[in-house]
């Protein structure tokens, strides 16, 4: 059987989790992409992973380089490159850095991998699907990108904290953008199948959804040179594996949305089924009144970032 081939655009600290975490899963054969200043880089982390194989138990090929023609053949594409934010800044404060590097990053790619799918991590993340999109040519459905999964675990997290149980029994829904106006949702929260608001209050549910909004803020403000890596890699692995292995997972994305909620033809995080054609389905839930006035907010600020990122053009 063909393993899968993954290549990793960006080999800084959430790429080189990436690339562990993908051959720890045995998902497939890994190449490491950086820019030619970095020549070495990705070289090197290639040959400290394969090095490692023997312990993992696979026998995954992987390479490093910085030239596209090694990324031809391959089933996904997780992009990962870009500046990174320091304490102080938003994610939309790298709108205009981080674009120009997206686009050349999605042409490349398109010539290299005309029928991989397209996994955008880097931020401000909706912008930066929608980027990847309009450079690379693909069909909508093979762009997805990465926000959802990482700011539901979060969530999750900090609720089993709340309550006092595993992690495994929280179950949670989170819409819009990736951003402080994301949108997690109380009513479709549970802990062992029972409502959150049985277990927890109103305000401590609050106090949750605030930190969950400021997750990657308080992990910058802690690292002061950097951002968070282990959560945003084992996310983008978590949607990975739903694709290669045509899962049919049901996972929180940033996919496009048209006629879905109403959107109109932007990049939104919303509950999809992801398979081996990407997003295969949107799937559209109930929201109430004061949802669905958080929901539309944040849409809001992501049609905001993809009229500045147009302006840019």
């Amino acid at each position: 059987m063909k393993r899968a081939k993954i290549s990793i655009i960006g080999i800084g600290h959430v790429g080189s989790a990436c690339a562990l975490l993908a051959v720890q899963q045995r998902l497939g054969d890994v190449v490491l992409v950086d820019i030619p200043a970095l020549d070495g880089l990705p070289q090197g982390r290639a040959l400290d992973l394969y090095e490692a194989t023997p312990l993992i138990g696979t026998d995954a090929r992987i390479i490093g380089t910085t030239n596209y023609e090694d990324v031809q053949g391959s089933d996904l594409v997780i992009l990962t490159a870009g500046v990174v934010r320091k304490p102080g800044m938003s994610r939309d404060d790298l709108l205009s850095i981080n674009a120009g590097i997206i686009k050349t990053i999605a042409t490349n790619v398109a010539q290299a991998a005309p029928q991989a799918i397209l996994i955008v991590v880097s931020n401000p993340l909706d912008a930066m699907v929608y980027a990847a999109w309009q450079a690379s040519g693909f069909a909508p459905q093979r762009v997805i990108g990465q926000a959802g999964v990482l700011d539901t675990s979060r969530y999750r997290a900090f609720v089993a904290q709340a309550v006092g149980c595993s992690v495994n029994d929280v179950q949670a829904l989170l819409l819009g953008g990736h951003g402080d106006d994301m949108v997690p949702l109380k009513r479709y929260t549970y802990a062992g199948g029972i409502p959150i608001t049985q277990l927890l209050d109103h305000q401590k549910l609050d106090e949750i959804i605030d930190r969950t909004r400021k997750g990657g803020a308080e992990i910058v403000r802690l690292l002061k040179t950097s951002s968070a890596a282990y959560t945003p890699a084992a996310a983008t692995i978590e949607m990975a594996r739903a694709i290669l292995h045509d899962q049919k997972r049901i996972l929180p994305c940033a996919a496009y949305c048209d006629q879905e909620y109403g959107i109109g033809g932007y990049f939104v995080g919303v509950p999809c089924v992801l398979g081996s054609a990407g997003v295969e389905r949107v799937l559209q839930v109930e929201l109430d009144d004061a949802e669905q006035q958080a929901f539309d907010g944040s849409v809001e600020h992501v049609r905001s970032l993809v009229a500045a990122l147009k302006k840019m053009s």
